[in-house]
This record gives C-alpha cells, sequence and structure tokens, in this order.
C-alpha cells in the first residue's frame, strides 16, 4: 500500500481530532516497526531511548547527534506506510531560530508529527523558562505552517520527570505551549484521574497525550472517558525486550542455559519476515 506525506499526515491529525482514542507504540528499528504495522496499529513514534540504547548511548538530552537521529527516523519513516510522530527530543538546539532550523530538516524526512521537549539538560536548569519554551514551540508551529501543513506538532513537558515542577505548573507550561500552536499537549508522568480531567479542560479542544505506564492507575476505557485522546508507548516495548534481553544473558553468564527456553521460536520470528517480504513491504 503506497502512502503519501501527506496523507500520512491527515490520518494522524483525525486520530488526534477524533472522539476515540488510540495507542501508539514506539519501534525503535526496521522490524519492531514492520511487526507493529502488522498487529493493526493506526501511527507509530520513534522513541529516543530506544535509538539511544541500541547504539549504546545513555537517554539524555542530544546524547545522540542530531543527524543520526535524524537517519534513524528517516529509516522507521521509510519501515511503514503508517504515520510516524518523530521524538526529537528539545529541537537540538536552545533558541528558537535554532529549532525552527532542525524541525524543518525533520519533516523533509516525511514524518507525520514530531513532539519537543522543554528540556536542557543542565542539571541547574532542567526546564527552559516558560516564555522561552513557547517561543520555541511558536518557531516550529511556523515551520510546520510553512512547509508541512497538517503536521501534528506534540509539546511535552518534562515537569513532572525530573522538572522539578508542581503539576499546577505544569498545566500552566502546557497551557501556554498550546497558545504558541501545539497541536497535542503531553505530561509524561503517573497522572491521576484528577489531574488528567484538570489537564484535558485546561487545554481543551487540543489533543491529550499520556504515558503508558506500570501500574497504570488508570485504563483505556477511563482515559478515553476522561478526554485523552493518545496513548504514548513510550520507551516501554523497547525496556520489555531489554529486560528479557539483561535476564537472560544474566542467567548465561552464570552457566545457566535455561535461559532460552523462553525464546520465541524462530520460526515464528523468522515466518513472519518472510510474509512480510513477500506482501512487498518495501512498497509503501
Amino acid at each position: 500500500m503506497t502512502t503519501t506525506v501527506q496523507q500520512r499526515r491527515r490520518a494522524l491529525r483525525k486520530l488526534h481530532e477524533a472522539s476515540s482514542i488510540f495507542v501508539m507504540p514506539h519501534p525503535w528499528d526496521i522490524g519492531t516497526a514492520r511487526y507493529l504495522q502488522h498487529l493493526g496499529f493506526k501511527a507509530l513514534a520513534t522513541t529516543s531511548a530506544g535509538i539511544a540504547f541500541s547504539q549504546g548511548f545513555p537517554d539524555m538530552e542530544w546524547a545522540v547527534p542530531r543527524d543520526m537521529m535524524l537517519d534513524h527516523i528517516r529509516e522507521i519513516v521509510a519501515a511503514t506506510h503508517l504515520p510516524v510522530s518523530a521524538d526529537f527530543e528539545s529541537g537540538y538546539a536552545h533558541e528558537p531560530e535554532g529549532v525552527a532550523s532542525n524541525v524543518r530538516i525533520c519533516l523533509a524526512a516525511g514524518v507525520a508529527g514530531l513532539s519537543l521537549e522543554d528540556k536542557t539538560n543542565d542539571k541547574n536548569r532542567p526546564l527552559f523558562p516558560v516564555e522561552l519554551a513557547a517561543e520555541r514551540i511558536a518557531a516550529a508551529r511556523a515551520v510546520i505552517d510553512d512547509v508541512a501543513a497538517g503536521a501534528v506538532l506534540t509539546a511535552t513537558t518534562d515537569s513532572l520527570q525530573g522538572g522539578g515542577e508542581s503539576f499546577e505548573q505544569a498545566v500552566d507550561r502546557l497551557i501556554a505551549y498550546s497558545e504558541a500552536g501545539a497541536d497535542c499537549l503531553y505530561a509524561p508522568g503517573a497522572l491521576t484521574r484528577e489531574q488528567i480531567a484538570t489537564l484535558v479542560k485546561a487545554v481543551a479542544p487540543k489533543s491529550v497525550q499520556v504515558l503508558a505506564h506500570d501500574p497504570m492507575l488508570v485504563s483505556l476505557k477511563e482515559l478515553e472517558d476522561l478526554g485523552v485522546r493518545c496513548v504514548s508507548g513510550g520507551s516501554g516495548l523497547c525496556r520489555v525486550a531489554w529486560g528479557s534481553f539483561m535476564q537472560a544473558a544474566r542467567d548465561l553468564a552464570q552457566g545457566n542455559l535455561s535461559a532460552y527456553e523462553t525464546a520465541v521460536p524462530f520460526q515464528e520470528i523468522n515466518g513472519f519476515f518472510r510474509q512480510d517480504l513477500a506482501k512487498g513491504r518495501r512498497s509503501q
């Protein structure tokens, strides 16, 4: 199935504007993207943690160089006909002009949307001041309107994940980002029902995204009833895979050969990719 970039962007925007909720998982390579597409998900997103861990980097701002991140984003976009939202960290620049320039390059990779964070990677000042952070979102919005109309801009605040701010401050930030032009607002963290309802109301009618985590305090149906439109898988699937690998490797290092007993049969994985290749997977 061949889809154009504009079709993918329209598809992602419709998902965010619909009354129903959708789950957006995060592949970290071509194979995982292909399998998630096979399962029927409607959209995918890249994960900074996924590419970082696979390349031997920690998941911290710009540990993965910009050009390596862009190559990874292009690879995921090319692997699937689904709309892909790029985890573009904090835009690989501090000032709005630099963010705009890098967002333009990211959009050229064919993404249906992208997310921008407000992290500085400075432990003394973990988040950009809200005014500057909003200006960065506005700069990204201007580029999208100029060259990639329809692409979905997600503004993320890390206030609740190491940002050292309260929930109320996180809401104020997302209101500012919404007013600056973000289509979707995202505050990763374990939120209560009351907090989610407050956030949805504060930025309505914009889309709200929440992070899937363990344990989930709210069910998917409850999230939908609260007005949430997107559930992000974050680095979850990547960490599940790493968890299985690390435990099996530890067992093997101790001489325990039973580590392979829980492995997915070779025929199952190989059979999927044989069928996938036969369907002409490279024709997107």
